[in-house]
């Protein structure tokens, strides 16, 4: 099992869940002891008091020799938060566009930078590229509060702070904002297109689901959207969790899941976009809602063979998470969608 997860952060989980009968509809398919590595939701932060403290040199591979990698600190809500910061070569001086991306429950930011394989991409399109690390490693469970996480909007304003420091230092520009995240950093790029439209221009999830129940997070307005799922996803299936199995002791509560299509559906609907175009791919299948007057396109991608792994990546997924599919390159993918729109 890889070292970026924590044993307790995995469990079994022997219920039995529903699958997809086609990738793009549901079947029942039992699935004996899988594991379930927990998807808390990005939590909402709302307003922060943001100091930029100075960065301090990290060790990472840069996508080029002129490339500039370092590790950040943010004061949000009166506690120090990190990250990494990649800033390409390509692209010239002044404001570029920003993705941040979320890394999975039981992981980190480094993690989630070699497993996607995302520096070389946005060096390839300019790209400002941050990885956030989560508080306790894991996002917040959507927008009910939990022992563990009291406060469900603190990831939130760690967020609008952070996109409110890097546009005020000239380094991001503030109409070309991305969020991205892999599993429970999957989520937390939906909650923030979902609760913050006004602030996010596009959104890419990889093994992500907008949660339900008393957590449930309902978008808000038009955000392009595009989902990229796992058909053979143990961990969190591709036709949701809508009774996720108990925690490890110690752990946060994990939060009930509606499908990757219900989610992919709910934006389209907030977007007031058109009727759903399917199509059969190499690998995979793909969906799309064309743009209605706000232009904003949703897509979903279900790939053939796929658990809940980066589909492109070259870094083994744990034990019990499936497997990693080539017909894809995820980060491309993501990336070419997001480049595309502006707010």
């Amino acid at each position: 099992m890889s070292s970026n997860f924590s044993a307790s952060s995995l469990f079994l989980s022997r219920d039995r869940t529903r699958h997809a009968r086609h990738p793009l509809r549901s079947r029942r398919t039992p699935y004996g002891a899988a594991l379930a590595l927990g998807l808390a939701l990005a939590a909402g932060l709302t307003g922060c008091a943001a100091d930029s403290r100075p960065p301090a040199p990290t060790a990472g591979v840069s996508a080029s020799p002129a490339a500039a990698d370092s590790r950040e600190r943010l004061t949000v809500d009166g506690g120090t938060r990190e990250y990494l910061l990649h800033r390409p070569a390509a692209g010239g001086g002044g404001p570029r566009p920003l993705l941040i991306a979320f890394h999975g429950r039981g992981a980190d930011a480094e993690h989630l930078r070699k497993q996607s394989g995302l520096d070389r991409a946005a060096e390839a399109r300019g790209m400002l590229l941050v990885y956030p690390e989560a508080l306790g490693k894991a996002w917040g469970a959507g927008t009910a509060p939990t022992g563990q996480r009291p406060d469900p909007d603190t990831d939130v304003r760690f967020t609008e702070a952070l996109v409110a420091e890097l546009v005020r230092t000239g380094r991001a520009d503030p109409h070309r904002v991305y969020v991205a995240g892999f599993s429970n950093g999957g989520s937390m790029a939906l909650r923030m297109a979902a609760q913050r439209p006004d602030l996010v221009a596009g959104a890419a999830s990889v093994s992500g689901e907008l949660p339900t129940g008393a957590a449930a997070v309902k978008p808000s307005g038009a955000v392009p959207v595009l989902i990229v799922y796992g058909a053979e996803d143990p961990v969190r299936p591709l036709a949701g969790l809508p009774s996720p199995g108990p925690a490890g002791p110690g752990e946060e509560p994990l939060t009930p899941t509606m499908s990757a299509r219900a989610g992919a559906e709910a934006f389209a609907a907030a977007a007031g976009a058109g009727d759903p175009v399917e199509e059969g791919r190499p690998g995979y299948d793909s969906v799309t809602w064309q743009p209605g007057s706000a232009g904003a396109t949703v897509r979903l991608l279900v790939v053939h063979g796929a658990g809940h792994t980066w589909p492109g990546s070259t870094v083994a997924p744990p034990a019990g998470f499936g497997s990693v599919s080539t017909a894809l390159d995820a980060s491309s993918t993501l990336l070419d969608f997001l480049a595309a729109q502006r707010r």
